[in-house]
């Protein structure tokens, strides 16, 4: 039996998915209401969004070693996270 159980996990990785997700909407809400002023703030919610991303398919490897399905989630999550991580820097990078 694996130590990282679905049901001992699947609520930590809700309450990530859940504070990580005000956290991006409170940042959005802020960097739309003044975007000239608040232009800083896309790289960090860029940053939270892969976060939560690799956090997920990191997971998900672990709580289901063995099921295909949630393998091939898990390596979606990865790539997707990987992929706002990039939009993340060329946003920085952009910025500065």
């Amino acid at each position: 039996m694996s130590r990282y159980s679905p049901g001992k996990y699947g609520t930590v990785l809700d309450m990530i998915h859940i504070l990580i997700g005000i956290l991006i909407m409170i940042l959005a809400v802020i960097a739309f209401v003044d975007p000239d002023k608040n232009k800083m703030l896309f790289p960090v919610i860029f940053f939270l969004g892969s976060a939560l991303n690799l956090i997920t398919g990191r997971m998900y490897l672990k709580m289901y070693p063995r099921q295909k399905k949630k393998t091939n989630a898990a390596i979606g999550y990865i790539t997707a996270g990987l992929l706002i991580m990039v939009l993340c820097v060329v946003s920085a990078v952009s910025l500065w």
